[in-house]
């Protein structure tokens, strides 16, 4: 157990922020899951630009590494253009 109080602060801080980047992460492979669910490509492409949004906001904030947003992006991007 932490014995000073700015520990028992930065314990604090980062479970919220834990909390918080968990839900973004969880709410971004949901609607990663329901895109590849669709099988109509105009309802694909008219969600594929928030998924991206969302997948930009995750690497910016190192949730997730670059190259893995990168190579999310990519292989959404085919699986619209298969459909």
């Amino acid at each position: 157990m932490a014995n000073h109080k700015s520990a028992l602060k930065r314990i604090r801080s980062n479970d919220k922020k834990r909390l918080l980047n968990r839900l973004q992460h969880k709410t971004t492979r949901n609607s990663i899951k329901k895109l590849r669910d669709l099988t109509k490509k105009k309802d694909a492409e008219k969600l594929f630009p928030s998924i991206i949004s969302l997948i930009d906001k995750l690497a910016k904030k190192n949730i997730i590494h670059a190259n893995k947003a990168s190579n999310l992006k990519s292989k959404l991007t085919k699986h619209i253009e298969s459909l």
